[in-house]
Formats: C-alpha cells, structure tokens, sequence
C-alpha cells in the first residue's frame, strides 16, 4: 500500500460513508430476497463493489479498495447496525480481491479492463463462496448457472457505473494532488506483457 496522506484518507472515507450507507439499505433486501427468489440473490453483491472501484478508478493507489470497502462496511452500521459485521466483511473481501488484478501488476496499470477482470474474478469467487455456504446442489443446474452469471453480471455492471462516476469527479478535479498516473510503466515494461496478464 502507498503511504496514506489525509486527503487520500479522507476521500476514502468519503467514498466509503457514500457506498456504506447504500450497502445498509441494501442490507434489508438479503433476507427478503433469500427468502423469495434466492436464486437472484447475486444481484445484491455488485453494490458491494461500487466503493471500491470507484475509489481505485479515481485514486489509482495501491490499498484505496480495501479501506474503502472497510469505511463502507462500518458506515453501513448506521442504517443496518444488526448486519454491521457482515458488511465489515464483505467490504474487506471484496476490497481485497479488487487489489489482487492491480498487485500483479504492483499498483502501476489503471486500465478499464483490469476493473473489468476484477469484478468477473471476484463475482466468481463470492457466487461460488455463497454457493458452498448454502450447499452445492441446493439449486437445480439451470438454476445454479444463472446464480453465479447473476454474481459475475453484477458486479461487472457495477463496476461499469463506478468507473463512470470516477471520470465524472475525476473531470472536477476533486482528486487532483493525491491520485496516480493510469501507466505508471516504465517505457521498457510497457512494450512488455504484463506479468500474469495479457494486455
């Protein structure tokens, strides 16, 4: 993670208290939609992704999606102070796997395709990590396919409106001062494939 200065910190804050107070209201729709159609259940995840891209699209610094997933996740306490755990951990799991496409490549390659292969990669790992908690088999094939496109769909499509409202502050210059450059490769390196990645 790059060294944290205030500014930095504080608009991680204030993109995590905006994200976490969506996170909360979302909260009450867990249980409704478990209870009546569980299988449109990854719908709800991609909200938990919006913080985060956002704050990396804007920011471009290694560690913003993880405090701001976690900030999210506290701040959804306020609206939904029962689930405050859940949306602590969620926020840091989803945080986390968006950091893992831009650690590869040690915090220096911001294109929108790198956001675009986190949210399938994390969506895939959260439907398959709910899918295990609930039990495999507990939907119909049909049924589980539509489950985990629902959790790759999602968050790929929120990810798609984040990345949007990251230009939009970014056309501000709100974050002018804090935020990185989006190819930070030295000019060798960029004729280069990136490490575990083909661009």
């Amino acid at each position: 993670m790059t060294s944290l200065s205030t500014r930095l910190l504080l608009t991680c804050a204030a993109i995590g208290v905006a994200g976490g107070m969506v996170f909360g209201v979302v909260g009450y729709l867990h249980p409704i939609v478990l209870l009546t159609a569980p299988v449109l259940y990854g719908i709800l995840i991609g909200v938990y992704f919006f913080p985060g891209v956002v704050a990396q699209s804007l920011l471009r610094r290694g560690g913003v999606a993880l405090v701001t997933g976690t900030i999210a996740g506290l701040a959804a306490s306020a609206v939904d102070p029962v689930n405050l755990w859940r949306h602590v951990g969620v926020g840091l799991l989803i945080g986390a796997l968006q950091e893992l496409p831009f650690l590869v490549t040690r915090y220096r390659y911001w294109k929108t395709w790198v956001f675009a292969l986190a949210a399938v990669v994390a969506g895939m790992v959260m439907g398959a990590l709910v899918l295990v908690i609930v039990g495999p088999g507990h939907f119909p094939p049909l049924a589980e396919t539509v489950y985990i496109a629902l959790f790759v769909l999602s968050p790929l499509l929120v990810t798609w409106l984040a990345l949007i409202v990251a230009r939009g502050v970014d056309r501000t210059g709100a974050a002018r001062g804090v935020q990185g450059e989006i190819d930070r490769r030295r000019p060798r390196e960029r004729s280069a494939p990136l490490p575990m990645l083909a661009v």
